[in-house]
């Protein structure tokens, strides 16, 4: 496949882990300023453990693994534009993000063990809210929020990896 052959793996394994640091930055200073209360590394951390302190250790990695995962989506990208642009990086953003508040948050209540969902009422021994529509059960911010750390993360990889 020449777009593989064209990929910059070094600067997908590096700049994917900056990219990760910069929307994980961007989404504890958003948490810290009161507009969201979405805690990645908590909410896929307890996937795996009901401790809330190991939680978020282990869903920081977790969450560092997804981030290279989704790295690796925009960097086949790029190679298949045979370009890399902050703005490119920004519309790849927009779609994540777009994916993400609309599929994959709505899906997790339905595979995660300590999140309740909308239908479990007050039999649900869950610790987790669920974040429903667009993850508003996290803050009316929220989806602002998400949508800019997902640009910027997009932002950051389009103007590492045009580098090369």
């Amino acid at each position: 496949m020449p777009a593989l052959a064209d990929m910059d793996w070094a600067g997908w394994g590096l700049f994917g882990l900056v990219a990760t640091a910069a929307l994980t930055a961007a989404l504890i200073t958003a948490q810290l300023a009161g507009l969201t209360r979405l805690d990645l590394p908590l909410v896929l951390g307890t996937l795996v453990t009901e401790d809330p302190d190991r939680a978020r250790v282990v869903g920081f990695f977790i969450h560092l693994g997804a981030g290279q995962g989704f790295a690796l989506g925009y960097a086949l990208t790029f190679a298949l534009l045979h370009r890399a642009t902050w703005w490119i990086g920004a519309l790849l953003g927009l779609l994540h993000v777009g994916i993400a508040l609309t599929v994959l948050l709505p899906l997790l209540p339905g595979v995660h063990p300590r999140m309740a969902s909308q239908r479990a009422g007050l039999t649900s021994t869950a610790v987790l809210e669920p974040p429903g529509v667009l993850a508003v059960n996290y803050g009316v911010q929220t989806p602002a929020v998400a949508v800019v750390i997902h640009v910027i993360y997009g932002i950051v990889l389009g103007l590492l990896l045009q580098a090369d």
